[in-house]
């Protein structure tokens, strides 16, 4: 099985931390060497390990971007 390999190029935040440790962070990743995707995932301390995670386009990200601010100014 082919190991994946990442490069995080850009940290933006850690959006939450475990009691163990972990982290999750969205970053600006390259995978496998390819285009840069904005990701969200759990990381491990020392990013050791790495969870399940979300990889989303710069235009995902802008449409993940708008559902959320029109979601968070609803007022429901």
């Amino acid at each position: 099985m082919k190991e994946i390999q990442y490069e995080i190029v850009k940290e933006i935040a850690v959006l939450s931390m475990s009691d163990s440790g972990y982290t999750k962070e969205i970053n600006l990743i390259s995978w496998n060497g390819n285009e840069l995707k904005y990701d969200i995932r759990s990381f491990s301390p020392n990013r050791e390990k790495c969870g399940k995670g979300i990889t989303l386009t710069a235009d995902e990200a802008a449409a993940l971007l708008k559902a959320l601010q029109e979601e968070l100014n609803s007022g429901d």
